[in-house]
């Protein structure tokens, strides 16, 4: 019977009321029932009938060692565990619990879940283990299948996570087959790419493979395991390759790779063939439908993965053709300006290159050069509304006229304002004349009130300016111009920007 006050839940025997029907019981219960005695071997003196329906044998075959224990069972994987938990457990006269599979004589893995306990005599000397093994494999495979199935739902989830945040194709595709791969224990898989141009299916990422067989791959539609997945919108299935002679003539280097298990998943996106999944098993496994399933819902995420990559690319070269022809009405506009004020033909051009030169070196982001050029570009566009009187007058304009001029800005504001794709590159053509110290037009900014482009602008285009011939004056000397930007440095001019811009001097006055 069992000490209820016993920490160590020995057992002590005391003569049995009815052997034969405690026997009986015994042998009824599911599971392995044993006691081995403490000797060299731990010679078995008990086992239970129950050990034939868990490992195959019968009780005699432990009983006369017709094998010679049960510890031959153990997994290889296993044995190093259980032993060490069942030394501790004796050291510290303790029962223990522990779960680990074994082998059964007809060669099927069990898992199961071992209860032992010691039986010590009055002298605390380990007489006896005693203990009960059962057969656990149906609840650890569904644990299993559950914990599998959660892994696999958090993998897709993963992948919807890439797709939705990633316009690189090759990141996507790379991740895809990673999950693929460590997900369905396969030992390579890789994409094609189907190329309507060509109606060629082509290499596209890779993951396992010993050998580059694959990187140079071309097929048509119908040619092939993968060419005949895609043109038949059908799974392909080979469980052999090696019998396959027709998939080794492919490339030699196929041969090399070992593999044995062949599948090819056509990928389809909004009724379009994307591609082809492939992937591959250098051993004979059985394909269970919940593997398969999987499998499909991979390659469906694959074939959206392409359809966004691929219409996503489409979308930016759109964005950049319809950027292109923008940017060409933009320069029609500065050509009809230029034809009607001939005195700055050349102009624009001139002192967008140093703008934009000056920009790089103080430090404007690449994302800032293509506005800050729009800007320079337009930045008299708004003479558009000076009348020719004033605009094309040979000599120098009275105090009305200069008035007038000075509302060009302010044109050019509202004029390019209604159009949000010119929204960032307003700040050259509206504050271009504003000065340092606060005296410029139309605003009167002063100092860091004044956007940066403008700035930067307002000292290439005094440079540009100065420099060049005008109906009404000759161009001035260019060590003239650097005197003069430099005496009106904190007046008209940032500080900062003319120190930058005399360190191109020397270039600009070659």
């Amino acid at each position: 019977m069992i000490d209820p006050t016993s920490n160590c839940l020995e057992f002590h025997y005391g003569p049995p009321q009815s052997p034969n029907s405690f026997r009986k019981l015994v042998n009824a219960l599911p599971g392995m029932i044993y006691q081995c005695r403490n000797d060299s071997a731990w010679t078995m003196e008990f086992v239970s009938e129950g050990c034939t329906h868990l490992t195959g044998y019968t009780p005699d075959d432990f009983l006369f060692k017709r094998i010679a224990s049960y510890g031959d069972l153990i997994h290889p994987d296993d044995f190093k565990t259980v032993w060490m938990n069942v030394q501790s457990a004796v050291e510290k006269r303790k029962p223990f619990e522990l779960t680990y599979r074994i082998r059964t004589r007809s060669g099927l893995e069990k898992w199961v879940h071992e209860w032992r306990c010691g039986v010590f005599n009055s002298d605390g000397k380990l007489c006896f283990l005693e203990g009960l093994i059962t057969d656990i494999s149906d609840r650890n495979l569904a644990e299993m299948r559950i914990q599998r199935q959660n892994d696999r739902f958090k993998t897709l989830r993963e992948i919807d996570a890439t797709i939705s945040n990633s316009s690189d194709l090759q990141h996507t595709l790379v991740f895809l087959l990673d999950q693929i791969v460590s997900q369905l224990y396969v030992d390579a898989a890789d994409i094609l790419l189907y190329k309507p141009n060509t109606e060629l299916l082509e290499y596209g990422a890779s993951k396992g493979f010993r050998t580059n067989a694959l990187q140079f791959t071309r097929l048509r539609l119908g040619e092939g395991y993968a060419g005949r997945a895609a043109l038949s919108g059908e799974i392909v299935h080979v469980h052999d390759l090696r019998a396959e002679s027709g998939w080794m003539k492919q490339s030699g280097l196929l041969a090399e790779e070992g593999f044995q298990q062949y599948h090819g998943l056509p990928l389809y996106a909004k009724g379009h063939i994307m591609g082809v999944l492939e992937v591959f098993r250098r051993s004979h496994q059985a394909v269970d439908p919940e593997w398969l399933d999987f499998l499909e819902a991979l390659a469906g995420q694959a074939a959206i993965a392409i359809d966004n990559a691929l219409m996503y690319l489409e979308i930016q070269q759109s964005n950049l053709k319809l950027r292109s022809a923008y940017d060409a009405t933009l320069e029609g506009w500065v050509k009809a300006l230029e034809l009607r004020d001939r005195e700055t033909m050349g102009h624009t051009y001139r002192v967008i290159t140093l703008t934009l030169r000056l920009a790089k070196v103080l430090g404007v982001g690449d994302d800032l050069i293509p506005h800050i050029r729009r800007g320079a570009l337009l930045h008299d566009i708004g003479k558009m509304g000076i009348p020719d009187a004033v605009l094309l007058k040979p000599g120098p304009l009275t105090p009305d006229e200069w008035d007038i001029m000075r509302q060009h800005p302010v044109y050019a504001f509202e004029m390019l304002r209604p159009i949000d794709y010119l929204w960032t590159a307003l700040d050259i053509p509206y504050s271009h004349h504003e000065k340092w110290d606060g005296t410029g037009y139309p605003c009167r900014l002063r100092e860091n009130e004044i956007p940066l482009a403008a700035r930067i602008f307002a000292v290439a285009d005094v440079w540009d300016a100065l420099t060049s011939d005008r109906p009404y004056r000759s161009a001035w000397p260019k060590e003239k111009v650097e005197e003069y930007i430099r005496s009106e440095t904190g007046k008209h001019f940032d500080p900062q920007v003319v120190q930058v811009f005399q360190t191109l001097r020397e270039p600009l006055s070659s």
